[in-house]
Order: C-alpha cells, then sequence, then structure tokens
C-alpha cells in the first residue's frame, strides 16, 4: 500500500524487516518477548497478502507502531468477509501522539479497497485501557457470544468424553450398539465412536462436502486457504475429520496460537464444526471435541475459544452441553 502521511509519521505496511521493532516494542508493553508469534504473522501475511492487513507507523528515528488484522472468510459461520484486528502496539517515548489513530484509519482505508464492511475484535473485559482506545475508534458491543472452556490437560470430562448413547441398531452400518452404558468410562470414550484423525490436504473435497449441506453455500476458497495453514505451518494449527463407515462425517477446523487481542496463555480457537446431517446425533461432534482436548492436552493448551452467533442456537446448546461457558473476553464490532 502507499505510504499514508500524517503528522510527524507515515503509516506503511510491514515487511519482514520490521520484526525487530515489532518484537521489541511489544516486549515493552508486554513484558516477554513474543517473536515467535509475530514471525508466523509475518510469514503469513506474505504468502497470502490479500488475506492480511499489517500496518507500521514510523518517522525518521525508526518505528512508532504497529497494527495487525486477518481477513475473515467463513469463520463463525460468517457469510460476508470481516477484518478482525488483533493486535495494535506502540511504542512508550510514542504515545499520547495519535499513533494509535493514525494506524486505525490506515487499517479503515486497507478494509474498504478491499470491501470489507465491518472489522471486529475482542477485549477482556477489564483491560480497561484497550477498551477505552475501542470505545474513541467507535466501536460497539457485538450481538456475537464468546464462549470458552479450560482444557484441564485434557482430563476426562463426562460431559464431553463420555460416548453419545444410541437406540439400539441406530449406530452407522447398524453394527454396534452403543444403547447400553458402557462398564468403565476410561474404556470407550467418545472419540472412540468416530475414527478421529489429524486433517491433511486430501480431505478438502469431503470438507467441502459436508460444509456445503450445512450452509447452502460453496465455500471452498475459505476450506483451501485453512487446509493450506495446516500445510505450511502445522504449528498453529489443530484441525481434525471424523470419519465413519470409512467416509468422512464431520470436522473440526481449529488453531493453537500466542498473542491475538493481547493474550498472553496458549489458546486454541475452533473456527468452523461441521458434521454431515446424514449422522447427525452419533455423537461425531462429541469425538472431534474429545479429540482435540486430548490432543491440546498434550500441546499444553491451556483453553479452547469459539465464536458463535446469537441465531445459532443449537451449536450454542452444544457447546455449553459440552463444559463451554460465556468468556471474560467481550467482542466488539465497527461499522463502516
Amino acid at each position: 500500500m502507499e505510504a499514508v502521511a500524517n503528522q510527524d509519521f507515515a503509516v506503511r505496511a510491514l515487511t519482514s524487516d520490521d520484526i525487530d521493532a515489532v518484537v521489541a516494542i511489544d516486549a515493552t508493553i508486554e513484558g516477554r518477548s513474543r517473536r515467535g508469534y509475530f514471525a508466523r504473522r509475518l510469514a503469513a501475511s506474505l504468502r497470502e497478502p490479500k488475506l492480511h492487513a499489517q500496518l507500521a507507523a514510523c518517522d525518521e528515528r525508526g518505528m512508532a507502531g504497529y497494527i495487525l488484522a486477518r481477513v475473515l472468510e467463513g469463520e463463525f459461520g460468517r457469510s460476508e468477509p470481516g477484518l478482525r484486528l488483533e493486535v495494535v502496539g506502540v511504542s512508550a517515548d510514542a504515545q499520547g501522539r495519535g499513533i494509535g489513530r493514525q494506524l486505525f484509519d490506515g487499517l479503515e482505508q486497507w478494509a474498504r479497497r478491499h470491501g470489507i464492511r465491518d472489522l471486529r475484535t475482542q477485549a477482556a473485559w477489564n483491560d480497561h485501557r484497550m477498551l477505552r482506545w475501542l470505545d474513541a475508534m467507535g466501536f460497539v458491543l457485538a450481538p456475537n457470544h464468546v464462549i470458552d472452556c479450560a482444557v484441564h490437560g485434557g482430563q476426562y470430562t463426562p460431559e464431553r468424553d463420555d460416548p453419545v448413547s444410541l437406540p439400539d441398531g441406530a449406530g452407522p452400518a447398524n453394527e454396534i450398539d452403543y444403547g447400553g452404558r458402557p462398564g468403565n468410562d476410561f474404556e470407550r470414550l467418545a472419540r472412540d465412536n468416530a475414527d478421529v484423525r489429524a486433517m491433511t490436504a486430501g480431505d478438502l473435497a469431503d470438507i467441502v462436502r459436508i460444509d456445503r449441506v450445512i450452509t447452502g453455500r460453496d465455500r471452498t476458497e475459505y476450506m483451501k486457504h485453512k487446509l493450506n495453514e495446516t500445510t505450511v505451518d502445522s504449528a498453529i494449527r489443530v484441525s481434525l475429520t471424523a470419519r465413519l463407515d470409512g467416509a468422512i462425517v464431520g470436522f473440526m477446523m481449529a488453531r493453537a496460537d500466542l498473542g491475538d487481542f493481547g493474550r498472553t496463555e496458549p489458546v486454541a480457537v475452533i473456527d468452523t464444526l461441521g458434521v454431515d446431517p446424514g449422522y447427525a446425533h452419533h455423537g461425531v461432534g462429541h469425538a472431534l471435541l474429545s479429540q482435540l482436548f486430548a490432543n491440546l492436552g498434550a500441546l499444553r493448551i491451556e483453553r479452547v475459544e469459539t465464536v458463535v452467533a446469537p441465531r445459532d442456537l443449537s451449536l450454542l446448546g452444544f457447546l455449553y452441553s459440552a463444559g463451554f461457558a460465556p468468556s471474560q473476553r467481550l467482542p466488539f464490532l465497527r461499522r463502516l
């Protein structure tokens, strides 16, 4: 993008040469270095520039601040693109000079040029400084529900890990009777009701097929981008598929990262969850969640989070029944 001059600073696109300056400013703010997080975000922007808005505010002395955002395509059941503001930082000696506003104005211009009509973000309810800044930038509370669940090392939890009981003969191909309670809940868990595997690029066609049946839309490009993250940066993707009768009947797009929205603890975020309607009430969703928590426990991820639209009562009810609860983080929206 072209540089935008304002007062003594110019807003321009971040480059790979900016990593040291970004990490230094962030370390001063957060009290620790998050080089790995910023290195991944800058690398992702270089791979897919149309999906990332990353700007810097500079003067003759160097960088004074930065803002990072990424395009929301189909996450959380979206049907229209949005832009998610994830990180903003201003060096201590440059604060109070309107740099945050300049960076936000540059982000808004980027969004308009790319046909994006809303900006979204999150903040902890007690992060008063960020809440004041979001208010000054024109954000309002969004209607979405932010919910989360502690991983607790992936330990057994009955509401999530117990297998779903089915009527006699109702299992796939009628080959297993799940009507009776198992003798030992630890011998067969929800994740044993389906063949749950790590998602691979070869799963794309089946994932798109299931998603099309559920949403009525072809979101192939969105799914391709998510699978590309799995292939290129497996460190941040923990996506899964579930198979029954030898076919993929469910999937979960999830990612684990450290840094978005000022978070300092490891968090996994569920972007998309889909189950073939022909296999509804067969425990596929529980199998995916059960395996996800087991995997995250091994990775020492502490919490799982997702965003649910207010109209999606069935998904909200399912996640609440599996142990999710309202988050201490609030969703915000800024219409353009």
